[in-house]
């Protein structure tokens, strides 16, 4: 049976009906939004029938879904707009007057076994706009992955985004708050070397973006910011969110540029996308809502005979030199930064061949494996006393990618051969001694065949075994520290060494967790990110998002486990995208070490001999947290229960939480 209601007088023989409720959810005088495809309807209940009209008040836009059925002075009934009164009537669509000059479009009804049916005219076809054709070039630029937040001023080029994602060409996380979209984004780039990119809307969307962003630039980052805006006509006076985002990215951004009904569209996204990924910086585009729909049929930008081969060789004469000065040296060391990564094999290789111990800055741990012979640790405050006494005793540094920032405390008074890509990093803050414009693997390639291992040089692998003994043996002895206050940081990262999958990618925050995580944990092989030059308390957990997009997206992390780490302080930041996490089923393992409080903030009040004052913190339950949130949590309050408990997490297949009371003092 079914009864047909509204629009009576429209051709409703070739229409598509399709069902939007049941008649029970609806009760009599009451109106309610409904989206039929992606048209939105007020659908209404009134005197006994049913009729849908748009749902947008032709006054400012406002849901009349969300209104209600109002009797005016005039003894009718009428649905008012909720944000300025507006009336219509609710079976006809028509004003009562004064303040529209034709009614609302009205959409037949029908009821047919209790379900409510509205006809719509067949699906048009769908005209290809300037973003769909933005979108296409981000693809054939190799862009695979887009975190973001849909809003009002980005829907046109979130369908182009949503299209992208239906042909299989894109994938889309949708986040809790855009700071955590761009560490996602920034952790991605620094993961694989591809731009990702973060979406939002305009005014504080965009501007929500910066602070990860800002880690992204200056820990050299490929990621691409697309930012929504306030139509062009209402640029300037001060419109609702309206602010001058081209400005407000400038000093984060190496390209930043708004999208214009005259822009080259493809070619500004080919822009946008080569300066990314050759620059290894932000770059910014500005998409005001009114450019984002107009009709396009250009062709999309292509990555072909846009970029160049990287490899920059050394000069002769400076691989001439550093020969001579290495072999001179008898104690030799290799300090390798974040950006030798790419060469580690090579790196590793000359290392053995030089019988040279290796020390890592902090961002670069990882890149060689604890358990390698030549391996001697992190250098610097997040260090070991292995790579601390070698750098006292040695009498040549040979720095490859590393940026001599202030707290990897690399000794400016030794002889240092340093190697980069980057002119501009060679001698940046002090002279060294040969500077070597190259690629970290040529030189390692150029240099190889010149070297050899003089008779009278020190064993300095023979003291490495040494030096780790001695380390670990007293790193054994800060277990039994533990004071009944929390456990020691010292054994959550010695059961993290032994039970972590050798391949995993471990995203780590800032703060006391951090500085513990680089002291303590030793590496097999597993990939670390972190918040270099930046610094930012929160970058954990959304890196962690960005890492496990980087395994759906590439074979070559395909299957690696990934695990977070960071303070109570930093989930703290952004814990509603652990929600983002069970959404997509992201394998992701979190380790937080709670203390109650910013306690590396405490730590420098009273080193600066400042009262404590304000580190102090009101947690909940983490661990109750990501069981509410439909993942796994698990709270340990003593040691012997870590293993399990981590053991466990590690195994969830999903978002997991293992929130571990620890005492402020022992890091």
């Amino acid at each position: 049976m079914s009864k047909r209601n509204g629009a009576s007088s429209m051709d409703t023989e070739n229409l598509d009906w399709i069902e939007v409720e049941h008649i029970n959810d609806l009760p009599e005088g009451r109106v309610k939004t409904v989206t039929v495809r992606t048209v939105s309807i007020c659908l209404s209940h009134f005197d006994g029938q049913w009729a849908a009209m748009d749902n947008h008040c032709p006054h400012q836009g406002g849901p009349l879904g969300e209104g209600s059925i109002e009797t005016g002075v005039d003894g009718n009934c009428w649905i008012r707009c909720p944000w300025h009164g507006w009336d219509f009537d609710p079976l006809t669509g028509a004003p009562p007057g004064g303040h529209a000059d034709s009614g609302q479009t009205l959409y037949p009804v029908e009821i047919r076994d209790d379900a409510i049916l509205v006809g719509l005219e067949p699906a048009p076809t769908h005209t290809r706009t300037v973003t769909d054709l933005m979108a296409e070039t981000m693809v054939n630029w190799g862009v695979k992955r887009v975190f973001g937040i849909v809003g009002h001023s980005n829907l046109g080029l979130s369908d182009a985004i949503r299209l992208r994602v239906l042909d299989g060409e894109l994938a889309y996380v949708g986040v809790r708050h855009e700071g955590a979209a761009a560490f996602a984004a920034s952790a991605y780039g620094k993961l694989t070397g591809i731009p990702a990119a973060c979406l939002t809307i305009a005014g504080p969307g965009a501007t929500n973006l910066l602070t990860g962003l800002w880690d992204a630039k200056v820990d050299r980052a490929p990621v691409l910011a697309l930012t929504g805006q306030v139509q062009t006509q209402v640029f300037g006076p001060g419109a609702f969110q309206d602010i001058d985002l081209k400005s407000a990215f400038d000093a984060v951004t190496r390209f930043s540029q708004p999208v214009l009904s005259t822009s080259n569209h493809a070619e500004l996204m080919s822009l946008a996308c080569r300066t990314a990924l050759v620059e290894r910086d932000v770059a910014h585009l500005i998409f005001p809502d009114d450019i984002q729909t107009l009709p396009s049929d250009a062709e999309a930008g292509t990555v072909d005979g846009r970029i160049s081969g990287s490899v920059v060789i050394p000069s002769d004469d400076d691989i001439e030199a550093a020969a001579a000065m290495i072999g001179n040296a008898k104690r030799p060391i290799v300090i390798v930064g974040h950006g030798a990564f790419s060469a580690r094999k090579a790196i590793v290789e000359f290392a053995e061949k030089l019988g040279a111990p290796v020390l890592t800055t902090f961002k670069a741990k990882g890149l060689i494996p604890d358990a390698h012979p030549n391996a001697a640790g992190v250098l610097g405050r997040s260090g070991t006393p292995i790579a601390s006494w070698l750098m006292n005793e040695t009498d040549l540094i040979i720095a490859l990618g590393s940026s001599f920032a202030n707290h990897t405390g690399i000794e400016r008074s030794k002889p240092i051969i340093q190697v980069d890509f980057e002119r501009m990093q060679l001698g940046k803050f002090h002279p060294v001694a040969l500077p070597v414009w190259g690629e970290i693997g040529a030189f390692c390639a150029a240099i190889a065949p010149r070297i050899s291992r003089p008779d009278d040089r020190a064993d300095q692998v023979a003291e490495l075994v040494e030096r780790w003994r001695i380390w670990r043996a007293e790193k054994a002895s800060r277990l039994g520290e533990e004071r009944g206050q929390g456990v020691h940081s010292a054994a959550i990262f010695s059961v993290l060494s032994e039970v972590c999958p050798d391949d995993a990618v471990i995203a780590v925050d800032v703060g006391n967790n951090t500085y513990s995580f680089g002291r303590y944990f030793e590496t097999k092989g597993q990939r670390v990110l972190m918040s270099g030059y930046l610094g930012s308390i929160g970058f954990a957990f959304p890196a962690a998002i960005g890492a496990w997009s980087a395994t759906q997206d590439f074979a070559e992390f395909a299957g690696r486990k990934i695990v977070s780490i960071s303070g109570d302080g930093g989930f703290g930041q952004y814990p509603m995208d652990f929600t983002t996490a069970v959404k997509h089923g992201m394998d992701i393992t979190h380790i937080l070490l709670n203390n109650g409080e910013l306690g590396k903030i405490s730590k420098e009040q009273r080193a600066g001999e400042w009262p404590v004052w304000e580190t102090n913190l009101h947690n909940p339950s983490f661990a109750a947290f990501a069981t509410l949130c439909c993942g796994h949590g698990q709270s340990v309050v003593q040691a012997d229960a870590l293993k399990e408990a981590i053991v466990d997490a590690l195994a969830y297949e999903g978002p997991a939480l293992v929130e571990v009371m620890t005492d402020p003092e022992l890091v």
